[in-house]
């Protein structure tokens, strides 16, 4: 039992939307299956969040260490050179993935990346660019754990009304 409940922790850390039904299927009762779920999803944010912190912080203390080695030669021929050729980069190529994040933020903002994150995106991802571009708005950790958590208590409650649905 103990094997199970962590076994959905864990995937509710990466996957949130598949642990769900998942934890169903295995035989976790709702209050079972909705703790495990939360327990994952909200330690799994919160791992990722700062996590990706420290990797956004740690590389720009990096390049900036590396660019200061750089001689002031070689610095204003390679910005010359970025300057001419700046444009004429590869083209960045936009999966389904890439268009829905851009998509989101455009649009929806802030609000779009909180809302989505359990359900249309994956917990790092959603906990990455929250750090990214609004990690110094107030109250943006708990701002996803509510949406975690009403997340999870609108599936587990969808799955326990409807067990046809999981088929």
């Amino acid at each position: 039992m103990v094997f199970k409940l962590l076994h959905v922790a864990l995937l509710a850390s990466f996957k949130y939307i598949l642990t769900i039904p998942y934890a169903m299927l295995i035989g976790l009762e709702y209050k079972e299956a909705l703790l495990a779920v939360l327990a994952g999803g909200i330690g799994g944010f919160l791992f990722f969040y700062y996590l990706s912190g420290w990797v956004i912080q740690k590389s720009y203390i990096l390049w900036s260490k590396t660019w200061k080695k750089f001689p002031a030669s070689i610095k204003s021929k390679l910005r010359i050179l970025l300057r001419f050729t700046g444009r004429k980069r590869p083209r960045k190529v936009f999966t389904r993935r890439n268009r829905l994040i851009a998509r989101l933020r455009n649009n929806y903002g802030f609000w779009g990346i909180i809302i989505a994150t359990p359900v249309f995106l994956t917990i790092p991802l959603g906990a990455f660019l929250t750090n990214k571009y609004y990690a110094g708005k107030k109250h943006v950790v708990a701002y996803m754990v509510l949406s975690i958590t009403g997340w999870a208590v609108l599936l587990t409650t969808i799955f326990q009304l409807f067990p046809g649905i999981l088929g």
